[in-house]
């Protein structure tokens, strides 16, 4: 074998080593990124979780809470009002007009549930003659699934759904029934979070034992006191989040803010 040969296969197998080494970089890189991106993923979904249990929290104390124990004996047994707000106008003598706003308790409902579940209503989308319900209570839901028979004129339509959810209530009407656009006629409720998460673990960043920080307090808003609060994962696990850089977006993952009212997360920015 001659000299040319030689150099000839050396370098095929170098330039094969190369590639492949090139290869399994880009590659480590690529499966790294989305190893993170999961991570992530993970603990966005545990800090909207936190955040909606403080507002409920709040909403029935007055105040947020530091403390992990409080906020899990909160979503384990805690209860939240059900309230209904309307208005009154009454007219003056003289003209114009006074608004008189009522809030009445229609119940409670558990802390969990409020936290947990979603309600929204569906409402017919345009006046017309109601010919029948394609579902009923109790059925799941599916976006683009037909809801409802809707006669517009001479044209029989059905609407679809645009959420997926569990049909808790439907409006009694008949074949026939004249509705209006915008009347309610049905009500669905989904989930927002996993119902099987482990509350035991609320306090910890997903997948290991280090707890959120958590800060609650109260800032000066033109002379009136307001409650912050501000929970951020403590160890990033992307290396370009850290609290010294200076792109918001970049930051260690967290919602709230210690010195505005806010519990905007800066995922959502």
């Amino acid at each position: 074998m001659n000299l040319t040969k030689i150099l000839t296969f050396v370098l095929f197998g170098i330039s094969i080593y190369l590639g492949y080494y090139l290869y399994s970089g880009v590659q480590k890189t690529v499966d790294d990124r989305k190893m993170i991106e999961k991570k992530e993923a993970a603990v966005i979904e545990k800090l909207k979780l936190i955040r909606e249990a403080e507002k409920a929290f709040q909403e029935v104390n007055g105040r947020y809470t530091s403390n992990w124990d409080s906020l899990l004996d909160f979503v384990k047994h805690g209860q939240v009002a059900i309230v209904e707000r309307r208005e009154e106008l009454i007219q003056k003598e003289y003209g114009g007009e006074d608004v008189i706003v009522h809030i009445d308790t229609l119940g409670f409902t558990a802390a969990k549930e409020r936290i947990f579940k979603q309600t929204f209503n569906v409402t017919a989308a345009d006046n017309g003659t109601f010919m029948g319900y394609k579902v009923k209570v109790g059925d799941r839901a599916v976006k683009n699934q037909r809801g409802y028979a809707l006669k517009v004129g001479d044209k029989t339509t059905e609407p679809p759904f645009i959420e997926n959810g569990f049909i808790s209530s439907l409006t009694p009407l008949n074949v026939g029934d004249k509705v209006n656009k915008g009347q309610i006629l049905m009500t669905i409720w989904d989930y927002k979070f996993n119902p099987n998460v482990d509350l035991e673990r609320i306090a910890y960043k997903p997948g290991t034992d280090t707890k959120f920080d958590i800060f609650v307090g109260k800032v000066d808003r033109g002379g009136i006191m307001v409650d912050v609060i501000e929970v951020k994962d403590p160890s990033p696990d992307s290396p370009f989040r850290s609290e010294a850089n200076e792109a918001k977006n970049r930051k260690p993952l967290r919602f709230g803010s210690r010195t505005d009212v806010s519990t905007s997360g800066n995922w959502e920015s």
